[in-house]
């Protein structure tokens, strides 16, 4: 597990722009934290790498936001209304054999559900002040595919 510090929104975009610029087919996200923690932010950066041109929204309401124009497929999905983990109304399977990017916020619903081999980034705030944007981002990588995108964020992200 890795840890690196996030000072402003910019900066979360930058992530996301490195994660998704180094992305390929078949990658999983899951993104935890709290509301508010930058977890939509993140995923706008992935969006701008993908050549998303749609403005991504956060998927609370909807479950999935589909973003197909792009370089390969974004699917953004809120795990947080399915609290008892009930994943009969979305084709979980579906989405993962699409040649995309899957990222989930609040997958601690379903984790059980999910392919052993994802990166996952938790978010916290560094301080509890509403409006800071400092960020502690703790980097888990599960997998041998997952371990890869990671370095290739690393090294993105350090040129």
């Amino acid at each position: 597990m890795e840890k690196i510090n996030i000072t402003s929104d910019t900066q979360m975009q930058e992530l996301g722009e490195a994660l998704g610029a180094t992305a390929s087919p078949h990658d999983l996200l899951l993104l935890t934290g709290d509301l508010g923690a930058g977890k939509t932010t993140l995923t706008k950066g992935i969006a701008r790498a993908l050549k998303i041109r749609r403005p991504v929204k956060s998927p609370t309401f909807t479950i999935v936001r589909e973003y197909k124009e792009g370089r390969m497929p974004l699917f953004h999905m809120d795990m947080y209304r399915l609290e008892n983990g009930d994943l009969s109304s979305i084709d979980m399977p579906a989405y993962l054999a699409e040649p995309g990017i899957v990222v989930i916020e609040w997958p601690e619903f379903i984790i059980d559900d999910l392919p052993k081999n994802y990166l996952q980034l938790k978010i916290s705030r560094v301080d509890n002040s509403w409006d800071s944007t400092e960020r502690e981002v703790e980097i888990t990588a599960l997998g041998e595919k997952s371990k890869e995108w990671w370095q290739k964020v690393k090294a993105s992200l350090n040129k």
